[in-house]
């Protein structure tokens, strides 16, 4: 007698019964760009149904999701180039786009969970994640203007602080200065194994923050390496992180499933830009379609272990699952 496994996949009740992972609403993050202005929805064409929002339409969107069951968003600004200078010093102005879009969303929506990005590159006229000087991008001299960065944010009324910048030691830095200033309570979700990917290149569209001269590769990680993932991750726990990440996702499963085996607190995973770029296109292309296409991607990072997914189909993901299992 052979072995019949295709009886527990003969009707739809029955894969259901027998699924092993499943994508839910509350596993998603949405990131969220914001751009000074009135009343202002740009698309941004490399990243079709992604939008630069200004703050009114912001909290809208926000709102909308909220209701979706959407729990938590990912801000990042979309800076004109006058506000930009080496230093990033307009990544520490209180009243800066940035902390008025955090404090604007916590009041309309206190319930949901704002996370905002830690890193130079938006504030940047050199499009590097650190301060550089003669070509280098210096560490220690980072992360002071990350610290003030984190605690002008955790002002605003972030819930948690997430560091993309992949300094060496930034994360027991800003968990010092948080403490510090008094936000204790402030969590640090830390980009923990970034990649130097060639897949973001529709982010770096939309912020305008390519670097100006050389590339990322001397802070973010070598794309072969897997063994130095799990060195970072193990420092970035030691040095305090709440939450750990692998970026980008669709190529680094491997990586993201070796974390979340090797940790005991939550791992994130990002779906970045040109990940989501080609699901649209191949909808766009009649190649497949995209709610099919969004739901075997997601549920790709759950079956490898992720616990939440930062993900702009979030939206339209949880348009799909209204609060239910997938």
């Amino acid at each position: 007698m052979f072995e019949r496994p295709r009886r527990n996949r003969q009707n739809p009740s029955i894969r259901a019964l027998v699924r092993e992972n499943g994508v839910l609403v509350s596993d998603l993050v949405w990131p969220l760009f914001v751009i000074e202005g009135q009343n202002v929805s740009e698309e941004v064409p490399s990243l079709p149904g992604v939008c630069r929002l200004s703050i009114d339409n912001l909290v809208k969107e926000c709102e909308e999701a909220h209701v979706l069951g959407i729990q938590a968003v990912l801000l990042f600004p979309c800076l004109s180039e006058e506000l930009k200078n080496k230093k990033a010093t307009e990544s520490a102005n209180d009243k800066g786009l940035l902390q008025r879009a955090i404090a604007a969303i916590k009041e309309k929506i206190p319930t949901l969970t704002v996370m905002s990005d830690v890193a130079m590159d938006p504030y940047s006229t050199d499009g590097h994640d650190g301060l550089v000087s003669h070509g280098e991008i210096l560490n220690d001299e980072t992360l002071p203007i990350l610290a003030a960065m984190a605690v002008s944010q955790a002002r605003a009324g972030v819930d948690i602080v997430a560091p993309s910048d992949m300094m060496d030691g930034r994360v027991a830095y800003l968990r010092q200065e948080l403490d510090d200033a008094g936000f204790e309570r402030v969590g640090i979700l830390s980009y923990t194994a970034k990649y130097a990917s060639s897949f973001y290149g529709p982010f770096r569209d939309v912020l305008d923050s390519a670097p100006k001269a050389g590339d990322k590769k001397t802070y973010q990680m070598d794309t072969a390496n897997i063994r130095e993932a799990l060195r970072e991750t193990r420092l970035d726990i030691e040095e305090g992180a709440d939450i750990v990440m692998v970026k980008p996702g669709l190529p680094y499963l491997d990586v993201l499933k070796t974390v979340s085996e090797m940790v005991d607190i939550p791992v994130a995973v990002y779906n970045v830009s040109g990940e989501y770029a080609m699901l649209k296109l191949m909808a766009e292309k009649g190649l497949g379609n995209y709610d099919d296409l969004m739901m075997e991607v997601l549920l790709s990072f759950k079956r490898a272990g992720a616990d939440m997914i930062f993900t702009y189909h979030a939206k339209d993901a949880a348009r799909l699952l209204r609060g239910s299992c997938v």
